[in-house]
């Protein structure tokens, strides 16, 4: 299809099969071994076989050999395959089987007794029975007619056939031998029974010859051309010339030989053309069948009209050799005459019948052509549309007078023509009974010069083609739209992921594939969550906007950025083809810092309100061989490593990056394996009231004992966590789950024990106010373990402005309800913290360890803890000062009015077992309190050798830490011996060298 037309290709079988061999190669063969065994019996008929004996012998038993040999193969053919035919073939295997067995008497006769066969012999019978079997299997194989009138036409045209060749017989031998005088009634009705059912067999063979079914053709054809052949030897049997001078083995023998052999081929002929056709292809089995049907069509047509002059020929045979006419040809003539009446006015009826049909039909499909809102066009082989439908007007604009004519191509977008001619090209070149049908879509010029997007399908049309069509452009837009909608962010409008990935694979994968200059920003605004909290989410949603207009402003236009949802955008940088490492590296990080400075500038959101993010930057070069996948990873590895390196910063990928990932996964196994075998332990540290030096709660603290019995506190296996890694807040979220699960269980064990004591359990704001862990949960722990109120004091951790406070306080309120006491962590360490305390329903003010670490140095932090202190007591709040690891703090916090105590001056953590000694030994000694000897201060300074004994009969009992502290006996402290509390020098308490339980 050009622009000056469309020249559509002709198709052509292929001449051969596969490698050159012809595709009927086994076929040729087997027709060419049944030509030469029919030759060669023909050949020894004529020349009379040699002698009499043998030609009696070829003329009998050889007939006999060939029809049972039919009958064996239709019978096998039968038997072996699964067809609607399968009857006829046993038809057809019967009719032979008499036919061998009839001959086979006659050569018993002439050959085995040299006798002549009697007028009246078993022969006859079979050979009679003969023609029955056949008959019925050809109307088996008949295509049967679907309405009365088809049948009745069939009975008819059978009648006239049989009519017409009866009446010709009777006129030139049937008339004579029924008048044989000297023969017996039974002799003359057997004379005149071959004749008739051969007629009878004639007539069904020509005119079923027409009605045959489409299916198994050939093999049909050879059955019919079979049975044809042996018929018109039975009629030249008859004829009383060469019935009287028959002898076995005569030429005539070669017919019915013919004929026998011809029916065992007839039912193989279907699988030989299976094959060739399979190789041939199916344009040539298609072309075949239409180029006989007209023929066909037209001998079928004019079959009544044959008989009906053959009938004419044997009434004038008679008139003509001056013969009166004979009554059964005057009445056979007549019956065929009104049979050609009949058939005419049934045809006629018939044809009347059609035409108005036809009539209803063409009226019916151009109301659906002309009303369809489809375009239907015919094309000419050349291009030129031929015929276009009145939809033309309402689709394209334009008339559909104004297209006929027009040529095709000249309608189609000059971009899609050549794909719409090379579519066109190979829909003509595919077999029709494959691909009947094929879909076109390209651009169509309307009549107003747009181009409309039109669908087409195509269909094969007398040498040309259909096109039925449709306006798809809406369609086409809104495909357009949602694939855009699926590949870009809604709020930004930059690509996805999804999108992003793509981009990348095609940098990788195109021309720079060699060029290490093409690198992936990965980009995280830090401080977004504090936007979306304190002013809102639509000032967060325009801040992401602005940012994305900033960073596709900031980029060249052969780059690409995205955002991968949150506050996460990435973008890529093509290569600029520089050779030198450190100046690609050099570019790149400029552009990468231009970026951030640019991000982290200020944003002026809803309301004119000012607020402030800034990017942390990941940088990562796509090396040769790199994948995507990898190459966004490693972008994404040094995104978090500026994050972890203090947020507001750019750093580059290295591959030490991808090993930290390795040993945090290697830390996190790790630490779930200890977790679920039990390498876990719970310790708990005193409470110490400052007054009396009684323990009136414990601590607990989890530990993770190494295969060496150390314990390391959290802090060793817990980092500081970042809220934005999941796996991290995970692993403390799954240890807090189980230290408080194994704190009230130990709980519920003292009390049974006699030491009722509160425990503290330390928990995270965020995690108490996350819906995975209900209130519920809190009560069917206690209500499991027996839990008294105020058995369970929970350190809250972590408030923030994260953190929502209306619904923590309604949490908190909840758990108070169920006897729960609330104590707040690290009061005294900001904002938060004093936020917390005016909102939250809070028991217990736990002092921030770095105010307690200078209590007893600092004259200003000893005036803020003891405001501090005062504002608690105001509250009536108990308060505990935890890490108290010597005796200056203890006393300093003692007189500013600290109600209790947590660190290294009174015990350290302690294992289930050391704790129960401790509870059982009363209560501590404080300094300045009751226990401090003469109320003065405690000694403090070096413990003396571990193996000394204390005065007073006083024992060194290392209480937990690494810490050993001195604890009296009661019978010491009635003595009056001193030395109740030392300390040796103090260490880190990182480790705890605890033996195992």
């Amino acid at each position: 299809m050009t622009a000056q037309g469309a020249a559509l290709p002709r198709r052509t079988a292929p001449a051969g099969g596969p490698g050159g061999r012809p595709a009927g190669a086994s076929g040729v063969v087997s027709q060419l071994l049944l030509a030469l065994v029919c030759g060669g019996y023909a050949t020894g008929a004529a020349f009379g076989w040699g002698s009499p004996d043998l030609a009696k012998t070829m003329g009998d038993f050889g007939l006999s050999g060939a029809a049972v040999l039919a009958a064996v193969s239709c019978f096998w053919y039968a038997r072996t395959r699964t067809t609607r035919f399968r009857p006829a073939w046993l038809l057809f295997a019967v009719s032979s089987g008499m036919a061998g067995f009839g001959n086979a008497v006659w050569g018993w006769y002439e050959v085995v007794l040299r006798e002549r066969v009697p007028t009246t012999s078993p022969a006859d019978f079979a050979f009679l029975l003969f023609a029955p079997p056949a008959i019925i299997g050809l109307l088996v194989l008949a295509r049967r007619p679907v309405t009365r009138a088809g049948w009745v036409c069939l009975a008819l045209d059978s009648w006239l056939i049989g009519g017409s060749l009866l009446t010709l017989s009777w006129s030139l031998a049937l008339a004579h031998t029924a008048h044989f005088a000297d023969e017996t009634v039974a002799h003359a009705a057997l004379s005149l029974a071959y004749p008739l059912l051969d007629i009878v067999l004639v007539s069904m063979v020509l005119a079923l010859h027409f009605r045959r079914s489409s299916a198994n053709r050939s093999a049909v054809n050879t059955a019919i051309a079979a049975l044809a052949l042996t018929v018109l030897c039975d009629a030249l049997f008859t004829s009383p010339l060469l019935r009287e001078n028959y002898r076995s083995g005569q030429i005539l023998d070669a017919g019915w030989f013919a004929g026998y052999m011809l029916m065992a081929y007839a039912p193989w002929v279907t699988r030989q053309q299976e094959r060739a056709s399979g190789a041939s292809g199916t344009a040539s089995r298609q072309a075949q069948p239409s180029s006989g049907r007209p023929i066909a069509g037209s001998l079928a047509a004019l079959t009544p009209y044959l008989a009906a002059a053959v009938c004419t020929l044997g009434i004038l045979y008679n008139v003509l050799d001056g013969h009166h006419v004979d009554r059964v040809v005057l009445f056979t003539g007549c019956t065929v005459v009104l049979a050609l009446v009949v058939r005419q006015g049934i045809m006629l009826l018939d044809n009347i019948s059609l035409t108005q049909e036809l009539a209803q039909t063409e009226n019916h499909f151009r109301s659906l052509v002309q009303g369809s809102s489809d375009v239907i066009m015919i094309a000419a082989p050349t291009g030129v549309l031929r015929y276009v439908s009145p939809a033309a007007a309402g689709v394209y604009g334009r008339a559909a007078e104004d297209l006929v004519g027009s040529e095709l191509a000249s309608l189609i977008h000059p971009e899609d023509l050549g794909r719409v001619v090379h579519e066109v090209r190979r829909f003509l070149a595919a077999p029709p009974a494959d691909e009947p049908t094929t879909r076109i879509e390209c651009r169509f010029r309307s009549g107003d010069g747009d181009w409309l997007n039109v669908e087409s399908t195509v269909k094969r049309h007398h040498g040309g083609l259909i096109f039925n069509s449709r306006d798809v452009t809406e369609r086409v837009r809104l495909q357009a739209q949602l694939q855009h909608t699926a590949e870009h962010d809604p709020l930004t409008d930059l690509p996805n992921r999804s999108l992003f990935t793509k981009r990348v694979q095609q940098a990788l994968a195109g021309r720079r594939v060699t060029d290490p200059g093409t690198a992936v920003l990965f980009i995280d605004l830090d401080g977004f969550k504090a936007v979306n909290d304190t002013v809102g989410h639509q000032a967060g949603d325009e801040l992401l906007v602005q940012a994305a207009r900033r960073l596709q402003e900031s980029v060249r236009a052969g780059d690409s950025t995205a955002r991968f949802g949150g506050d996460e955008f990435a973008a890529l940088i093509i290569g600029d083809g520089t050779r030198d490492p450190s100046a690609r590296e050099y570019r790149i990080m400029e552009i990468a810092d231009r970026l951030r400075l640019t991000l982290s500038q200020p944003y002026v959101v809803e309301g004119g309100t000012e607020v402030r993010v800034a990017a942390s930057i990941g940088v990562a070069f796509a090396e040769p061989g790199i994948t995507p996948g990898t190459l966004m990873r490693n972008a994404d590895l040094a995104m978090y490593r500026a994050k972890q390196a203090g947020k507001g910063r750019v750093e580059l990928y290295r591959p030490h990056l991808q090993d930290e990932v390795v040993r945090r996964a290697e830390r996190t196994t790790r630490w779930r394996t200890a977790l679920n075998d039990g390498e876990f332990a719970l310790l708990h540290q005193p409470v110490v009231e400052l007054a009396t030096g009684r323990v009136t709660a414990v601590a607990a603290q989890a530990r993770w004992r190494s295969p060496q019995g150390i314990l390391f506190p959290p802090e060793e296996f817990l980092p500081g966590t970042d809220p934005d890694r999941g796996d991290e807040s995970g692993r403390t979220a799954e240890l807090g789950r189980w230290t408080l699960e194994k704190a009230l269980e130990q709980a519920e064990r003292r009390r049974a024990a006699g030491h009722a004591v509160p425990v503290y359990v330390r928990l995270s704001a965020a995690r108490l106010v996350d819906r995975a862990l209900p209130a519920k949960h809190f009560e069917s722990l206690l209500l499991r373990h027996g839990m008294p109120a105020g058995g369970l004091v929970l350190e809250l951790t972590g408030v923030d402005s994260r953190v929502p406070l209306d619904e923590l306080e309604r949490r908190l309120a909840s758990l108070r309800r169920f006897g729960v006491r609330i104590a707040l962590d690290g009061f005294g360490s900001g904002h938060a913290a004093m936020s917390a305390l005016r909102r939250l329903p809070v028991d217990v003010l736990r002092l921030d360890r770095d105010l307690v670490d200078g209590v007893a140095d600092s004259v200003r932090l000893r005036k803020i803890t003891a405001g501090l202190l005062r504002i608690a007591g105001d509250l009536g709040m108990q308060s505990v000062a935890e890490g108290v690891d010597d005796a200056e703090q203890a006393r300093a916090l003692r007189a500013m009015g600290c109600t209790h105590a947590q660190g290294l001056a009174f015990s350290g953590p302690l294992d289930e077992h050391r704790l129960r000694q401790a509870l059982g030994r009363g209560p501590f000694p404080v300094p300045g309190g009751p226990l401090d000897g003469d109320g003065g201060p405690a000694p403090a300074g070096p413990l003396p050798s571990p193996a000394n004994r204390l005065p007073g009969g006083g024992k060194r009992v290392l209480l937990g830490g690494p810490v050993p502290v001195n604890v009296l006996l009661p019978s010491a402290l009635r003595a009056g011996g001193a030395g109740a509390l030392a300390h040796a020098p103090l260490r880190s308490n990182s480790e705890t060298p605890i033996p195992p339980t």
